[in-house]
């Protein structure tokens, strides 16, 4: 097994909220603030952004995350809201081709505790979950199973693929089975997407282990990242805890040491 240096690990770090004391980020350049995305009610397909949050919906549990504080989200939002921060300089996306990281913690029961057909721990996206959208969901089965999705932005007169397509892009987790009281550590790695060529890759990570991977496909997003946001815990209710962002796709000794050691990247909070 190849050496692992902690110190590389967070050295590739864009993004980081600890969860310990604040529903914010404690590391990133471009803002870490959370705020908040409601669908239009009068505008169909458009959002309405709003600096803050619900703090009856998203508090803090001290002392009771994976390491430190977590987030703990107690109900959904109306008209679709979702927790997020800007990805504008927290994600180091770039459209001519580019990689990255998201990892974080969550401990739900997706068959009990959630209360809506959908639930993204994480999604990232500018238009859409189909649409230029990186996420993990549980999706509208019982038991609850567990996805990867890394579906393209439309190209000028292309196609939104649909999750149904056979050639949709996703990596499943057949039911997952998680507890209340169990942590679970969820990460994606990606590398060369946006670069017009079908040489694409994500690879999905649970509990350290590898559940499965998409490769050789064109992968775009094709973002406006002034307009993208990291959205976090959407229909989720449960804590989530050591949110982060990387600069390039950890290796899967990499992912290995973060899952072991959780607390990994909290000297970040000092930064």
């Amino acid at each position: 097994m190849a050496a692992v240096d902690e110190m590389t690990i967070r050295k590739s770090v864009t993004f980081y909220a600890s969860f310990d004391d604040a529903v914010a980020g404690d590391f990133g350049a471009g803002g870490r603030a959370a705020g908040t995305r409601f669908d239009n009610p009068t505008e169909a397909g458009q959002f309405v952004f709003e600096s803050g949050f619900d703090s009856k919906i998203f508090t803090i549990a001290r002392d009771k995350g994976i390491h430190g504080g977590a987030l703990q989200v107690n109900d959904v939002l109306p008209l679709r809201g979702r927790l997020f921060f800007p990805a504008e300089k927290n994600l180091e996306f770039d459209p001519k081709g580019w990689g990255g990281t998201v990892s974080l913690w969550i401990n739900t029961d997706p068959d009990t505790s959630l209360k809506t057909p959908f639930c993204d721990p994480v999604q990232i996206t500018e238009r859409g979950a189909n649409d230029g959208g990186l996420w993990i969901d549980f999706p509208d089965v019982k038991p609850r199973d567990m996805r990867l999705g890394a579906f393209p932005g439309a190209a000028p007169g292309g196609r939104v693929f649909k999750e149904s397509d056979p050639d949709a892009p996703l990596v499943w987790m057949k039911q997952v089975g998680f507890k209340v009281g169990q942590w679970h550590h969820l990460a994606i790695t990606w590398n060369n997407f946006d670069t017009g060529q079908k040489n694409a890759r994500a690879i999905f990570y649970v509990d350290g282990k590898r559940i499965g991977e998409l490769q050789d496909r064109e992968i775009a997003m094709r973002w406006n990242i002034a307009k993208t946001g990291v959205y976090v815990a959407v229909n989720y209710i449960g804590l989530l805890d050591e949110f982060s962002l990387f600069n390039r796709p950890l290796s899967a000794e990499e992912i290995s040491r973060v899952h072991g050691e959780p607390g990994l990247l909290s000297t970040l909070k000092t930064k």
